[in-house]
C-alpha cells in the first residue's frame, strides 16, 4: 500500500547521489518509507508497495547495526513520524477527540493521514481537510458524525484565526466616501462565519477547561489532596448556532452572532455590495441593528478592503 496522492517510489535507490535529480529519487523513496500506514501492533508492514519484502528493500539504503536490522532502524522513525502527527492531530481537536473517545479519534486520524498525508513544512496545516474528511468517511464517527463535523469546522477555523492572513483594516472616513450602492467591503482572511448544527463553541470551552484541569491535577506534587474525578463534559444536544471565529490583539475569540447578521457577512465575503449584503440580512432587519452591527465589527477590526 502506497501513501494516497503520492508520486510512486523509484523501484531501487541510486546507487550514489550524482545529480539533484538523483537526490529527488532518493528523498520519494525515504518519504514513502516514512508515511505508509503502521501495521497491527504499530509495526512496519512486511511488504512493500510492489509486494517485494520491506526487509529487502530497507536494506538497500539503511545500514543495519550490531542490535537492530535495517528495517527495525526504519520503525523508529515510521513510528516517530506517526506518533508525531496523531499527537499533534490531538491537540489541535481536543474536542473532535472528547466526542469519539480516543480510540476511535487515534483510528479516525490514521486513516485520514493514509488518505491526505502532510504536504506542508508546517504542521499548521495539518488538519485542514479533516472536516471534509470526517463528513465523507462516516464509518470513524457514526453515530455522532453531525456533531464531529460540527466540531471539526469549528477547531479548524480556531487555527485560520490563530494565525491567518490580516489585511489593513477599513476606516469609517474610507467607508464614508463611497455610497452604500457601490461600496464594497471584504472581511479579514482569519474569520470564519460557521453555521452549526451544535453549540461547539460552547462544548470545546468547557472540554478546554476540563483537560487543564486534568493538566493541573497531573503535574500536583506527591501527597497534594487530589481534587473529584473529572467528569467526561456531555455532548451538546442539537441546536442551530451562528458563530465567527476571529482574533483581536494576537488572541483567540468565538463570538455568537444573530442569522440575520450571519447573512449579512456572508453577502460582504461573497463581494455584495454594501446595500445588498444589507438586504441579504431580511426584512424584520432594523437600521437601528444594522448599525450597531457594523460599529461592531468595525471596532473588532473584520472589515477590510477587498483584493
Amino acid at each position: 500500500m502506497t501513501a494516497s496522492g503520492l508520486k510512486p517510489p523509484p523501484r531501487h535507490p541510486p546507487r550514489r547521489l550524482g545529480s539533484t535529480g538523483d537526490l529527488r529519487r532518493f528523498q520519494r523513496l525515504m518519504l514513502h518509507a516514512l508515511v505508509r500506514p503502521l501495521g497491527p501492533d504499530d509495526e512496519t508492514p512486511a511488504r512493500w508497495v510492489d509486494g517485494r519484502t520491506t526487509a529487502e528493500v530497507a536494506a538497500e539504503f539503511i545500514k543495519p547495526n550490531e542490535r537492530l536490522s535495517a528495517v527495525e532502524r526504519l520503525q523508529i522513525y515510521q513510528r516517530m513520524y506517526w506518533y508525531r502527527l496523531i499527537g499533534n492531530a490531538g491537540d489541535d481537536c481536543p474536542g473532535l477527540r472528547a466526542v469519539l473517545g480516543d480510540e476511535r479519534f487515534d483510528a479516525l486520524v490514521r486513516a485520514y493521514l493514509a488518505r491526505h498525508p502532510s504536504r506542508s513544512f508546517s504542521l499548521r496545516n495539518l488538519c485542514s481537510r479533516l472536516p471534509r474528511f470526517v463528513a465523507r468517511a462516516r464509518r470513524y464517527t457514526a453515530p455522532h458524525t453531525a456533531l464531529a463535523l460540527a466540531v471539526a469546522r469549528f477547531e479548524w477555523a480556531q487555527t485560520v484565526a490563530f494565525d491567518g492572513q490580516a489585511r489593513p483594516v477599513l476606516t469609517a472616513a474610507q467607508i464614508a466616501r463611497t455610497p452604500p450602492q457601490r461600496l464594497r467591503v471584504g472581511l479579514q482572511p482569519y474569520l470564519s462565519l460557521l453555521e452549526l448544527d451544535y453549540p461547539v463553541d460552547d462544548y470545546v470551552l468547557a472540554v478546554k477547561k476540563r483537560d487543564a484541569l486534568r493538566a493541573e491535577a497531573s503535574n500536583a506534587p506527591e501527597g497534594a489532596p487530589r481534587s473529584a474525578r473529572l467528569r467526561p463534559v456531555r455532548r451538546p444536544r442539537r441546536q442551530r448556532v451562528h458563530v465567527a471565529v476571529h482574533r483581536l490583539h494576537g488572541d483567540l475569540y468565538y463570538k455568537r452572532i444573530a442569522p440575520e447578521e450571519y447573512r449579512m457577512l456572508q453577502a460582504l465575503q461573497a463581494g455584495r455590495p454594501v446595500s445588498r449584503a444589507v438586504a441579504a440580512g431580511g426584512p424584520r432587519v432594523r437600521p437601528a441593528q444594522v448599525q450597531a452591527w457594523f460599529a461592531t465589527w468595525m471596532k473588532l477590526g473584520w472589515l477590510c478592503r477587498r483584493k
